[in-house]
């Protein structure tokens, strides 16, 4: 299959060394990579490696590499749109300026700031009905997707024909992919886990422990459900892996950049110095915000994104704020 990989950032980085490398399934596809920055194009062509995301990992010679959009999608079946949530509706409007038709996937995880929309909102928005679309999510770290590790997505489209031909096109042994028509609780389990994984950071940095850390992901799985069910999404999809799976990697794993964001607030350190060095966008923190917002807005009670909000928005200290959450009055467990 001939795809378009739009964003040569970690995640879209190890996607096209997965999908163009031979080792990752019996047949490899025909792989584009897109950048929109000459200079990292520039970069990328000369050495023939991502030096900021994966120094370790050589480009596959197949992978072919452009900073033009519409060469990217020129021959494209598919486009696979893989930048934060801030740059997602930029994307699919320079998709549409191309005047080519291709069906998009994006794997964006995050609710748009400001009007905290999620990503296929969005897209119906910018991209309407001119092609099929999806979301494609779960519990996957770039660098082992990138080293041809075994990993479990979930592709969600409303679509649900268009859903099961694309997981086939991208489902190996090592890379297994389901389908979903719930693309409302697929999007949020991918937008929350991230801010529910800064609040995990933050009690491994405290010393709280192993007991600690299992009961909030606990109930940080029932503000997802809640929240994701208030706006549509259903039970099961957050007990599966853009759900649980998911939440469970991001706050657990070492290689989750929010969790590492987390860990840093506990020891102190100031938030915009903790961004600038981590490189990578930890879309946990931009999410929070809007993500308060929505749960207020529906009357969701969602306490620990509440008190992510208040360290990161309200300059609240890590221990307070997560004594706070500790002596809240106790009720019994719902979700």
């Amino acid at each position: 299959m001939r795809i378009a990989v739009l964003g040569a950032g970690a995640w879209g980085t190890g996607l096209a060394i997965s999908l163009s490398s031979h080792s990752s399934s019996s047949s490899s596809h025909e792989v584009v990579l897109w950048t929109r920055n000459a200079a990292h194009l520039a970069e990328l062509d000369a050495h023939r490696v991502n030096k900021r995301y994966f120094p370790a990992f050589p480009l596959p010679e197949s992978l072919r590499l452009t900073s033009s959009l519409c060469a990217a999608i020129e021959n494209a079946e598919l486009a696979l749109v893989i930048v934060p949530v801030s740059g997602l509706r930029e994307t699919l409007r320079g998709i549409v300026a191309c005047r080519k038709t291709v069906p998009v996937i994006w794997g964006c995880k995050g609710f748009e700031a400001e009007s905290a929309k999620l990503p296929h909102q969005v897209a119906k928005e910018e991209f309407g009905a001119v092609a099929p679309c999806g979301v494609l999510s779960g519990p996957s770290f770039a660098q082992e997707v990138a080293q041809g590790l075994p990993a479990a997505l979930t592709l969600a489209s409303h679509d649900e024909r268009f859903a099961r031909s694309i997981a086939a096109e991208l489902h190996t042994s090592r890379r297994r992919v389901y389908t979903s028509a719930d693309l409302v609780g697929v999007e949020t389990g991918g937008a929350v886990k991230n801010v529910i994984s800064i609040a995990a950071g933050i009690s491994d940095g405290m010393g709280f422990g192993y007991n600690a850390r299992a009961a909030l992901i606990t109930r940080g799985l029932a503000e997802i459900t809640r929240l994701g069910i208030k706006l549509g999404g259903h039970m099961e999809t957050f007990m599966g892996l853009t759900g649980a799976g998911d939440l469970i990697l991001t706050c657990t794993g070492d290689l989750s950049r929010n969790r590492r964001v987390g860990l840093r607030l506990a020891a102190g350190e100031a938030l915009p110095s903790i961004l600038q060095e981590l490189g990578h966008t930890a879309e946990g923190v931009h999410t929070a915000g809007e993500v308060l917002r929505l749960s207020r807005g529906m009357k969701v009670e969602m306490p620990i994104t509440a008190a992510v909000c208040s360290i990161i928005h309200d300059g609240v200290p890590a221990r307070l704020a997560v004594e706070a959450l500790l002596n809240r009055e106790p009720k019994t467990e719902t979700y």
